[in-house]
């Protein structure tokens, strides 16, 4: 399914919005907050770059404000500032007379995109012929809408990196195989702590259209991992890990499952956003640590917990560009466009996509 089936393509941000000062956005964006009151619910991502996150009426992982999403029925639109298919979701929960905008509608996601619908569908063909119907498809919320329709219509259900052991345990409850889609570390990493075996576990490369990493029997198989990953969380390596502890024995490592399997292995622990931001909440004065997560997420945390030594894990890491697309002048633009009653990038999924995403979200939802 193209962007340009599900959602309008308007103008780009006009020229003047980049002009103003950092004080005349600050002003506008407040002011216009205020005359929207209620109307109006701002959704931010916790990889937002600050000074867009300090806006957010909610903020949290994609499980958090999927769940917050789900409960929005006062407000009249929605903005969330985050990208293409966390404004999907918000779509898909929201009512039909609530409006989903995204600021910048190239705010997208590398990582969903390494799972097209059509891609999908030829595999689970060639999977349905090999293992027949044991398989339940599981996909991360970090998918089209497409994506999640899929799943929903096969009996599968979605997860975050916050839920993925408990949606495992549902899913191997149902089926005797699972196929992750798309972010091969997450599932990877989360069945492995599961006590399923890497020998159990193969990729799917769609390009090739055959199994990788085949270590043992296919027959033996539970996991099939579709070959996707996050190109921010890949680019944290085992040597750097190395590097930390070599300088500074004292320093903990925390990564997220987005991770490589080397890399989470080789980390004192591991876990979701929230999890993250947690662990260093609840951490003692004093304590050290190397965070393998997004760069704005560890400069917040740095910022908020001067009591501690954080630090990235990596020392040449860049913010996740897509997410950062979304800035202040995006932002005022679309709550102008709101006060002049034709709101701009509006995200809508269609009603058929729309009902089967649902159904996988809403199970994820009722899932503990």
């Amino acid at each position: 399914m193209s962007l340009d089936m599900m959602t309008p393509i308007t103008n780009q941000l006009p020229e003047t919005y980049r002009a103003l000062s950092s004080e005349e956005l600050d002003r506008r964006i407040t002011e216009a907050k205020k005359q929207l009151g209620k109307d109006l619910v701002i959704l931010g991502h916790h990889y937002q770059r600050d000074d867009v996150i300090q806006y957010a009426d909610h903020r949290g992982d994609s499980l958090k404000l999927a769940r917050i999403g789900a409960e929005q029925r006062e407000a009249k639109y929605i903005i969330f500032c985050g990208v293409h298919f966390m404004a999907e979701t918000a779509d898909t929960l929201s009512t039909p007379e609530q409006i989903v905008v995204l600021p910048d509608l190239k705010a997208g996601c590398s990582m969903a995109d390494m799972a097209d619908i059509e891609e999908v569908e030829e595999a689970w063909e060639v999977l349905q012929k090999e293992f027949g119907d044991t398989i339940i498809p599981v996909t991360y919320v970090n998918s089209t809408a497409a994506i999640k329709a899929f799943v929903g219509r096969h009996g599968g259900t979605t997860c975050t990196s916050s839920n993925a052991h408990a949606i495992l345990t549902w899913a191997f409850e149902q089926k005797k195989r699972v196929l992750f889609l798309p972010d091969q570390h997450l599932g990877r990493n989360t069945a492995y702590q599961m006590g399923i075996p890497l020998e159990e576990m193969v990729v799917w490369a769609p390009i090739s259209g055959q199994f990788e990493e085949v270590k043992g029997n296919l027959d033996d198989v539970r996991m099939i991992l579709w070959k996707g990953h996050c190109s921010v969380h890949q680019k944290f390596t085992p040597e750097q890990i190395q590097g930390v502890r070599e300088r500074d024995p004292e320093m903990k490592v925390i990564v997220h499952p987005e991770c490589s399997f080397e890399v989470v292995q080789q980390a004192d622990c591991s876990g979701s956003t929230d999890y993250i931001i947690k662990a260093i909440e609840a951490a003692p004065p004093g304590s050290r640590w190397a965070i393998g997560t997004e760069v704005n997420l560890v400069q917040r945390l740095a910022n908020e917990h001067p009591e501690q030594h954080i630090v990235l894990l990596s020392t040449t890491m860049c913010p996740c560009l897509t997410m950062n697309r979304i800035d202040r002048p995006h932002l005022l633009w679309a709550l102008d466009q709101i006060l002049e009653g034709k709101p701009t990038n509006q995200i809508k999924v269609e009603p058929d996509i729309a009902h089967w995403s649902k159904v996988a979200l809403d199970r994820m939802l009722e899932i503990k």
